[in-house]
């Protein structure tokens, strides 16, 4: 019998597809099915430390101050002009406060390379606008604008939270948060009702809610001698002690208010706003800080604005990641220290540019090409985008070698007719890093509340600490 039809007639007789898993553990589907209760034990661990972190961390600001608590914690300090990189050594180093780095010096030459795990810390949101109070009848709202791509309609009559900080003329800065806790107020942008919305009911998917109707409540009783816009403008001087003008000057986000939670009846799914990609970037710091002293010098690469095409001296196209290898390379060698080093570090460095990507949905699995479509429970995705983005063969099977020796299930992802490519990764590679992107598959990515597998985001975590140790 042709050997392709003898697969073909085994696959049918097991209930395998095309799209069943490749790796060395290939006849267990799920990677839930793979795990002792020991195992499951860490999975669901794991999974209250992510919960109680993306909590907090709901912008590349909080999320930095939140990682170096987490680093500081566990024997990280700020790298400095005067560190010296011994093997072992544990240092972070952070840009502007946005982006940043955790780095585990190893036992070999940085020249020889490094191991960096690059995810980014900005997720899809509403930012208010530099002048964004005003009122309209008998409300003060918010004017605004999007960060990163989103489906409108879905931000619409939900709690949202006010968070971020305002800089001012003396150098001081008020952070901001309301909304988070369970006492404190939430705003919201209001939707319309079904009985008064004929005249707007043609309107496409996207233009549901248009941009500029994204417009939050934020106060509506004014008080007996001014308007509801005086009332927040006093709020404000009381409160925090700050004018509209300086408003100018701040970073203001409207961010879903809700709290991560389980879903489903098993507990073994996780709904949270930030998922893209602080769900990436969370496994990077957990896997970073259990390494010792690792053969090749370890480096989780927290990085911001990628929603937004990985733009302005905090994103992934900025040279603070090689800035940051040459000074690394200059502590080691001083005035012996020259680009040639710099060049041949970058070279040879291997990098895993990790991000979320969408999972075949039960309700529309036709979007996906199904023997190339990624399932939640089923492991981390090898994205094989196609069109020149794909890392190159060896470094996919170099790739593939290591996820197996740790039994890691993989799977792999290709988005269906067409060939294309995102993240960071592209970023990084323009440097002559090795670079491949995976991650996990997660439901309603950039909507304010997505769905993710506890044992993809374990198996994510693991994936990056023997990917540290290879």
């Amino acid at each position: 019998m042709n050997k392709v039809f003898k697969l073909a007639g085994i696959m049918l007789a097991t209930g395998m597809t095309l799209g069943a898993q490749f790796s060395a553990s290939a006849e267990e589907k799920s990677s839930w099915l793979t795990l002792s209760k020991k195992e499951l034990k860490q999975v669901e661990n794991y999974a209250s430390g992510y919960k109680s972190f993306i909590h907090k961390a709901r912008t590349e600001v909080s999320f930095v101050d939140e990682t170096v608590k987490l680093a500081e914690a566990n024997g990280f300090k700020p790298l400095k002009s005067d560190s010296v990189l011994t093997p072992g050594a544990r240092f972070y180093d952070i840009n502007r406060g946005r982006a940043m780095n955790l780095i585990v010096i190893g036992d070999k030459p940085i020249t020889e390379g490094v191991r960096i795990v690059g995810s980014h810390i900005d997720s899809p949101r509403i930012e208010l606008k530099g002048r964004p109070l005003y009122e309209k009848e008998g409300f003060a709202l918010v004017q605004t604008y999007i960060h990163g791509g989103i489906k409108n309609y879905q931000w619409v009559n939900i709690p949202l939270a006010l968070v971020g900080h305002v800089d001012k003329k003396d150098g001081s800065r008020v952070k901001i948060s309301i909304g988070l806790n369970e006492d404190d107020p939430v705003f919201m942008v209001p939707d319309l009702a079904p009985h008064v919305d004929q005249d707007y009911r043609k309107r496409p998917n996207r233009e549901v809610i248009k941009k500029e109707e994204l417009d939050a409540i934020i106060a509506s009783k004014p008080g007996k001698k001014s308007r509801v816009k005086q009332q927040v403008i006093a709020y404000l001087k009381a409160e925090y002690g700050i004018s509209l003008a300086d408003l100018v000057s701040a970073e203001l986000a409207l961010v879903p208010a809700m709290k991560p939670r389980d879903v489903g009846i098993d507990r073994a799914l996780i709904a949270a706003y930030g998922q893209d990609d602080k769900l990436a970037a969370y496994a990077s710091i957990k896997a970073i800080l259990e390494q010792e002293t690792p053969e090749y010098t370890a480096m989780a690469f927290l990085v911001d604005n990628e929603e937004v095409g990985n733009i302005n001296n905090t994103g992934a196209k900025s040279t603070y990641l090689v800035d940051l290898i040459s000074e690394m390379l200059y502590l080691n060698k001083g005035s012996g220290y020259n680009d040639h080093f710099l060049r041949l570090a970058l070279k040879n460095t291997k990098v895993i540019s990790t991000d979320v990507n969408p999972g075949v949905n039960p309700n529309w699995p036709g979007v996906w090409d199904l023997g190339n479509a990624p399932r939640l429970g089923e492991g981390v995705n090898l994205k094989l985008y196609g069109g020149g983005f794909n890392a190159n063969s060896e470094y996919i099977a170099w790739t593939r070698s290591y996820l197996d020796k740790a039994d890691i299930l993989w799977q792999t992802s290709t988005y269906k007719g067409k060939a294309s490519g995102g993240t960071i990764g592209s970023s990084l590679s323009k440097d002559n890093m090795e670079v491949i992107d995976f991650g996990v598959p997660v439901l309603s990515i950039h909507s304010p509340y997505a769905l993710s597998s506890k044992v993809d985001i374990y198996s994510l975590y693991r994936a990056m600490s023997a990917f540290y140790r290879y």
